[in-house]
């Protein structure tokens, strides 16, 4: 699914737009969402996540992986 975040679970948002009549046709809003490697449970994994979940800190970006293991480093 593209337009779903995996970590706060944001998705397609539904409403008109409103011509200057008062016309109104349907339209959707989808969240910026980007595909990136994450750690979770100390492992890499690849989830869609909104970039405001990304922004805040909600997880914890996961450098290429080293080996076959995922880079973790720490943040001050």
């Amino acid at each position: 699914m593209g337009k779903f975040c995996e970590v706060c679970e944001k998705g397609l948002m539904t409403g008109h737009n409103v011509s200057h009549s008062n016309r109104k046709s349907s339209r959707t809003w989808a969240p910026n969402v980007q595909k990136v490697r994450v750690i979770v449970n100390g492992r890499s994994m690849r989830l869609n996540v909104c970039t405001r979940c990304l922004r805040s800190g909600y997880v914890q970006r996961a450098l290429p992986s080293v080996g076959g293991e995922a880079v973790v480093t720490e943040e001050a």
